[in-house]
């Protein structure tokens, strides 16, 4: 089988996370059986070190420039100008602004020429690229990380948009765009129950297949000791806003509380290019922010607890298997959770309002066995079912045609 891969972001290093390490693992998986061609796009911060340990992943590296972002530091008109455009053409300026004529050409012709039997979209901002009629001549899959349309409606309901007049005007045309593109393909892949419902309101007879997100247990190996103490970390992407969201809820509702009984807790926040307002927060006691670090397992390790406290954002989080996998135990939000069934047996402790925070965090500062246990569950749990060599398999026979469940 040919398969044509698109990924508007460089999937190298998989240790980049996020987008960029669900499409490096799938990818790595098909071209075990099969021709992969990726066409992807580099910026200013890929090395041509990179570049050539992507080339070794794959049958054929397609690299375009990617453009420059026309979404930063727009005045009032060209906001007024970018809108108009989505209102009249229905599709989000965070997906025209990436869209390349030259990427488009060169598929075009690819699809033309029957050169694949299947064209995947690594995530929805890719759909852009793949048109309505490619569907007669070959597989098209788009591999949906969330609902545009649900994580907006999410950050609206719970009260963490950070522009809430834009995200009200925006919601009802989200809607349309979703209902659109849906339609263009063969087989949705969601990673969640929760997104495949929402996309299934929009297109109850495309194929939906449900693939979650895995850890590469090799980069995440699981602890030898428990380091006990009082050490409290997150790790993520601080660029990200639902990150943003979750650790100056934590920090600023939760921490104070806890130090209060145990005064040398500490706080990492672990993860890549931080913004002013999460920097800021190391001017509280006990919160250390990292930047990018080496390597996130190294912290996790040393952790005796680590926090998902999102309060936005869909889909099964990285984080929370990674630090499963990790054994370190978890206290999470039902967002942080999502997807996952760690109740019975109990792999994880949940938490949503400042209080419970408290109350299960202390539960593990002051219980060995019950971190020993979560500890053993976490890692269980993510052995049996979030691997990306499941994952991997999965989504092989989504390519190949298999009915996704």
């Amino acid at each position: 089988m040919n398969v044509l891969m698109l990924s508007a972001t460089f999937p190298y290093p998989p240790t980049r996370g996020g987008t960029q390490v669900r499409t490096f693992h799938l990818l790595k998986h098909l071209q075990n059986n099969h021709s992969v061609t990726l066409l992807t796009q580099r910026d200013r911060h890929v090395t041509d070190a990179e570049i050539a340990g992507l080339k070794d992943c794959v049958d054929n590296l397609v690299l375009f420039e990617r453009p420059p972002d026309a979404g930063t530091n727009v005045g009032l008109i060209k906001k007024i100008q970018r809108f108009s455009q989505f209102l009249r053409q229905g599709t989000p300026p965070s997906v025209v602004n990436r869209y390349s004529t030259e990427i488009q050409e060169w598929v075009d012709q690819a699809v033309e020429k029957r050169k694949y039997d299947v064209i995947t979209c690594e995530h929805s901002v890719n759909e852009i690229y793949v048109r309505p009629h490619f569907q007669k001549h070959l597989k098209t899959i788009v591999n949906v990380h969330s609902s545009v349309y649900g994580s907006c409606l999410n950050q609206l309901t719970t009260g963490v948009s950070d522009n809430v007049l834009r995200d009200k005007i925006n919601l009802p045309l989200l809607r349309r765009y979703e209902q659109k593109y849906c339609s263009k393909f063969s087989t949705i892949v969601v990673t969640t129950e929760e997104d495949k419902k929402q996309l299934q309101q929009f297109s109850p007879k495309t194929e939906m297949a449900i693939i979650p997100n895995g850890v590469d247990l090799g980069i995440f190996p699981e602890r030898s000791t428990d380091p006990q103490g009082h050490k409290i970390v997150f790790v993520g992407a601080m660029d990200n806003l639902a990150n943003i969201d979750a650790v100056c809820f934590f920090t600023n509702q939760v921490l104070p509380e806890l130090q209060k009984y145990y005064p040398d807790t500490t706080f990492d926040i672990v993860g890549s290019s931080p913004t002013p307002e999460v920097l800021a927060l190391q001017n509280q006691p006990g919160i250390t922010v990292t930047g990018r670090v080496p390597s996130m397992v190294d912290y996790l390790h040393k952790a005796t607890v680590c926090v998902v406290p999102m309060r936005t954002g869909f889909g099964i989080k990285n984080k929370t298997l990674e630090a499963m996998a990790a054994g370190v135990p978890v206290v999470a939000s039902d967002r942080g959770l999502e997807g996952l069934a760690v109740d019975t047996p109990l792999a994880a402790l949940r938490a949503n309002q400042p209080a419970e925070y408290v109350n299960a965090i202390t539960q593990l500062f002051e219980n060995p066995q019950m971190r020993s246990q979560l500890s053993q569950n976490g890692r269980q749990l993510v052995e049996t079912e979030f691997t990306w060599e499941i994952a991997g398999k999965r989504y092989e026979q989504v390519c190949l045609g298999a009915r996704g469940r």
